[in-house]
């Protein structure tokens, strides 16, 4: 893998280092006769001293609990981890106390509408307690699960709020799952109450999910309420459903909320792995963990605070939903995007952070990877002065993608961040004190002791390796539902490494204490003692102009020899012939490595993603090594099923010449 050379593209001014809510961290440590010289020896002091540093995080924001803790950390093994023993706390409590509110709660924006829908604080705090107060007339209690089937609309964030403040566990995915898929996930939690829409509007199309809601309701036998939102002109049409309250028909209440206090690791919510292969993993995280973690990560990493306005494009059914939600913990008005970012056209969500006076813009590689090649220039075309934070998560972000945001503005901050639904938080990030450089992570977050490890458990500086943690974290999960000896957890994060979390990513910690993220390990590319991220072949094969995406995989089990495929997407009008194919492997051999040129290269319609828009990189590969599809991966979960047709018809010519 060739060695990164650092690109400098931004450093912060004196006077962005002085406003950074870091800074102001680091000056209230000092009055505590904690002093540090620069980010690298916080963030050691930060996971050496990890009972220290989050009873810091606990004080510095003032956390409101109706009990105190009596330890930071009983134990420090993984998994096993116990945090902030005997303390009672209320994660909505925490969001929806009296603070410095400056601005709207939420702003709220959909693709079929120019208007914008503003909620204010005191508007979310009396509709918070509405909806606790009829969720617990249905009989949900402390301990019970609530799903929701709803699109990011601000209806989801008001609900949620409301189960976490009576003490009930939220699940929610997007209306766009197919009923298989949302079935899949809620019924292993067994919901006592579903909320949902009949339909929802993306790309410029109506999407009719009545049909879909009515399997939801028959495929959950525990529900004795449904809770719908109407989203189409007109009347309901909700036959065939049952126990149906409407939102709009919720009693309203004037009395301030009330909130159930529960111990640290009361459930909170759960998330869902991607559903690819098996069961989604239900993700149980905890009322007291994700609220320490969002409250450090959102402020000291996103540098977020009251004046801001923060959003980032998501679906209720990714993590990045719960993120953002998170951002009401800072006093920030949340910016909600309900529709696609690419409708009527690419510009959408530039358009939105000019209207809504955005202060920070998240989104994913692949959206900027599409603007880039677009050739938009919204620094130019748009008045976003009051932008100073582009997010960017999903997946690598190239170096191209870090130069395009610097060209489209820049007296901007691009944080570019990686971490996962597992913990449901950014482990490597940004940090608004520290330099930019092109194809580079920032930093690793304070107290996540991210480390590259070799094969043999030995951590390493400057080469790449498995992306583990070495010390827990107060926002890893609780468990999985439904996994009462926490066997499949440990096996799914243990198994390599015991008592080190192993994610599943490829990266390489520089000298400099910044981070690259090469894509999934396990799908990693290995060609003849190369050993290579699946992103790096995407820079640059995507670079082309033919090129729209791409998917490569390595077939190692092929009569014990590598043999990589390279299927690509095509642009416009351009044709996959031989002279294409040689362009693609030419690219490959000077910008890669001779060995790392695939062995076929195929055109095919689609890449297969996942709902959040991931590469199916793991799922192809077993295909075409002969797995079944049905047991290879979810269809449900894809948001392109057909797309793996052309896959298996590969997979079918290869077993002929196996």
């Amino acid at each position: 893998m060739r060695a990164s050379k650092p690109e400098l593209l931004s450093e912060p001014t004196a006077e962005t280092k002085k406003r950074a809510n870091i800074t102001h961290y680091l000056e209230w440590l000092a009055t505590r006769d904690l002093q540090f010289r620069d980010y690298e020896e916080l963030w050691s002091w930060s996971v050496r001293e990890l009972e220290k540093f989050w009873g810091t995080i606990w004080e510095y924001f003032d956390v409101r609990a109706h009990e105190p803790y009596s330890r930071v950390l009983s134990r420090r093994k993984m998994p096993g981890a116990r945090w902030f023993a005997g303390a009672e706390l209320n994660y909505a409590e925490n969001v929806l106390r009296e603070k410095d509110h400056e601005g709207p709660a939420m702003i709220c924006a959909s693709e079929d509408s120019e208007k914008r829908t503003y909620v204010s604080w005191q508007e979310l705090r009396m509709r918070n307690s509405s909806v606790a107060v009829s969720l617990t007339d249905m009989g949900v209690k402390k301990g019970d699960r609530v799903s929701a089937y709803l699109p990011n609309i601000p209806e989801a964030v008001i609900a949620f709020l409301a189960c976490a403040s009576i003490g009930a566990t939220w699940a929610s995915c997007s209306p766009d799952f197919g009923a298989p898929s949302a079935i899949d996930r809620f019924r292993q939690i067994d919901p006592k109450v579903l909320i949902a829409v009949d339909g929802y509007r993306y790309g410029g199309k109506w999407f009719d999910r009545l049909p879909v809601l009515r399997e939801i309701q028959n495929g959950l036998p525990t529900l004795k309420r449904t809770i719908t939102i109407s989203k189409r002109d007109g009347e309901f049409r909700g036959v065939g459903l049952r126990d149906v309250t409407m939102w709009q028909d919720l009693p309203l209440v004037s009395s301030e909320p009330t909130f159930e206090p529960v111990p640290f690791d009361h459930p909170l919510w759960v998330l869902y792995s991607s559903g690819t292969t098996g069961l989604p993993k239900p993700i149980v995280h905890g009322h007291g963990g994700i609220l320490l973690e969002h409250l450090k990560v959102l402020s000291l990493h996103n540098d977020l605070g009251a004046r801001d306005r923060f959003f980032w494009f998501t679906s209720t059914g990714w993590m990045m939903w719960n993120y953002l939600v998170s951002g009401l913990l800072m006093g920030s008005t949340i910016v909600l995007y309900d529709g696609s970012p690419g409708f009527p056209d690419l510009d959408a969500l530039w358009k939105l952070a000019e209207s809504s006076g955005m202060t920070f813009l998240g989104t994913s590689a692949a959206y900027i990877n599409s603007c880039m090649k677009a050739g938009l220039r919204p620094g130019e075309t748009h008045t976003l002065s009051k932008l100073r934070g582009v997010g960017s998560t999903g997946s690598p972000l190239s170096k191209e993608g870090f130069r395009w945001v610097y060209g489209a503005k820049r007296d901007v901050w691009l944080a570019s961040i990686s971490g996962g639904t597992d913990l449901c938080t950014a482990f490597v990030g940004g940090c608004p004190t520290l330099p930019i450089r092109a194809g580079e992570i920032q930093c690793r977050c304070l107290a996540a002791d991210v480390r590259s490890f070799n094969e043999q458990g030995k951590s390493m500086v400057g080469k790449v390796g498995e992306l583990v943690l070495a010390k827990p974290m107060p926002s890893m999960p609780l468990y999985f539902w439904g996994d009462p000896d926490g066997t499949r957890y440990r096996e799914s994060y243990f198994a390599m490494f015991p008592g080190v979390w192993r994610h599943g990513d490829w990266v390489e910690i520089t000298e400099r204490g910044s981070c690259i993220i090469y894509g999934r390990s396990d799908a990693t590319l290995k060609r003849m003692g190369v050993r290579m991220g699946t992103s790096e072949v995407y820079r640059v094969v995507e670079a082309l102009p033919e090129v729209a995406d791409s998917l490569a995989v390595d077939l190692e089990g092929l009569e014990g020899r590598s043999y990589m495929p390279l299927f690509v997407v095509l642009s416009g009008g351009a044709k996959l012939d031989d002279a294409l194919k040689k362009k693609i492997r030419q690219k490959i051999a000077e910008e890669l490595s001779p060995r790392c040129v695939p062995d076929e290269v195929f055109a095919v319609p689609e890449i297969p993603r996942t709902l959040s828009g991931k590469k199916l990189e793991v799922p192809i590969k077993k295909i075409l090594l002969g797995a079944e599809p049905t047991s290879a991966l979810s269809r449900d979960s894809l948001s392109n099923p057909a797309s793996i047709d052309r896959f298996v018809e590969v997979a079918k010519r290869l077993s002929v010449e196996r």
